[in-house]
């Protein structure tokens, strides 16, 4: 086999898999029960306007990017919203070229067709807006499971997966137009790659590139969604590659540079190259940023929110306790965790909490793999599948339809 195609073949769908893949089914499956019972809303024909005019015609309006103005702010969202829509209605107009006169679904073949004029038509539209941030979830979710995995073990990855498949809040952002899950996938998998990025600085620099690119796709996708989030995950992936680049320090601000740079360049071509249109973004307030502990308070004080409160408050207990927890693995997380639960965005709505959650799953699973290889492992097991069943429960409860 060429060595290109060499990981591929080391890929395998074995038990560890398995159980993964179950997990994030049940998260589909809560996905899709809580689209359905969903209905259209003002903000979903918002994005599904703005959305498609960004891949179809933007705004003729001297000075703005689309009808709905410049978007300083979540334009990955808006495109992310509108691209099904949009490869939708290619594939119904190309479709029309096959079917009687009276069975046409666009009718209108030179005229714009608004998403309103096609909400007949397309029955399916509630779900297409949202394929996009549910699909984010899902990635989010097998990104968790594959960094718990590879540091903490099966257990430590089912653990954290458990939790992340079962938690209201990650839900409820998979299933609406927002920039919020977009902006949580790109944080957690920056972060973690700077860290790759810094491993990889003790090999040769060919092992370099492929996670620098990689890199600069997670800051691009961080700054598409929320550019306040952006200096945040540079200043600490900064620090941890401080951290861990021994020997190699002097690399690490050109490689976060260089990221930077691509990242930008990407985050250009989500305007469409448009110059006037990036411009806005640094000329409005969308980077302001403050520090606020009541968003923690109502998540934690949430009873749908009570099993990884739990798990919470238990491993940060047992990572002052036990000694053999206290290393970078688990201490990486609590300390990205703690910074975002106490961010607030000032200058745009923003749900920083949300970024925060795959960390503090990540640090409850790396506390847990460790109390579950301690001299009380069956008892920690056991506490640990009453919690998850426990946050299980609440958030299954949680669905609309089932009480």
């Amino acid at each position: 086999m060429p060595p290109r195609f060499a990981s591929l073949r080391r890929f395998r769908f074995n038990l560890p898999q398995r159980i993964a893949a179950g997990l994030l089914l049940l998260f589909l499956a809560q996905g899709f029960w809580l689209t359905a019972h969903q209905t259209l809303s003002e903000r979903d024909y918002q994005y599904a306007r703005c959305g498609r005019e960004m891949w179809e015609r933007p705004s003729p309006l001297a000075g703005y990017y689309t009808s709905c103005g410049n978007i300083h702010d979540g334009v990955l969202a808006y495109r992310m919203a509108g691209l099904p829509l949009t490869l939708n209605l290619m594939y119904e107009r190309f479709a029309d070229n096959f079917r009687k006169p009276e069975d046409k679904v666009v009718q209108m073949l030179d005229a714009p067709t608004s998403t309103w004029e096609l909400r007949h038509q397309l029955t399916h539209i509630l779900l297409l807006l949202r394929l996009s941030f549910l699909a984010a979830g899902v990635m989010l979710g097998g990104a968790l499971w594959w960094v718990t995995r590879r540091l903490f073990g099966n257990l430590g990855g089912y653990t954290a997966l458990a939790l992340y498949v079962f938690s209201p809040a990650v839900l409820r952002a998979s299933i609406a137009p927002n920039p919020e899950i977009l902006t949580a996938l790109g944080f957690f998998g920056g972060l973690y790659t700077s860290v790759g990025v810094a491993h990889a600085m003790q090999g040769p620099r060919r092992k370099w590139r492929p996670r620098i690119v990689l890199l600069a796709i997670c800051f691009a996708v961080v700054a598409a969604s929320h550019i306040a989030a952006l200096p945040v995950l540079l200043v600490l992936g900064f620090i941890f590659m401080l951290w861990i680049a021994e020997g190699r320090r002097s690399q690490v601000t050109p490689v976060l540079l260089i990221a930077s740079l691509g990242a930008f360049v990407l985050l250009f071509a989500c305007y469409g190259f448009s110059p006037d249109a990036f411009s806005y973004l640094f000329r409005s307030d969308a980077a302001r940023i403050g520090f606020s502990l009541e968003p923690a308070r109502y998540f934690f004080e949430t009873l749908s929110n009570a099993g990884i409160t739990v798990a919470a408050v238990a491993a940060l207990l047992l990572y002052l306790a036990l000694r053999k927890t206290l290393y970078f693995g688990n201490t990486m997380p609590l300390l990205t965790a703690l910074i975002l639960l106490v961010l607030i965005t000032a200058g745009v709505p923003g749900n920083p909490l949300l970024w925060a959650q795959p960390f503090l799953l990540a640090f409850i699973g790396g506390v847990f793999a460790d109390a579950y290889d301690g001299p009380r492992g069956k008892l920690a097991m056991a506490a640990c599948g009453a919690i998850v069943a426990l946050q299980a429960v609440f958030c299954v409860l949680s669905l609309p339809g089932l009480l």
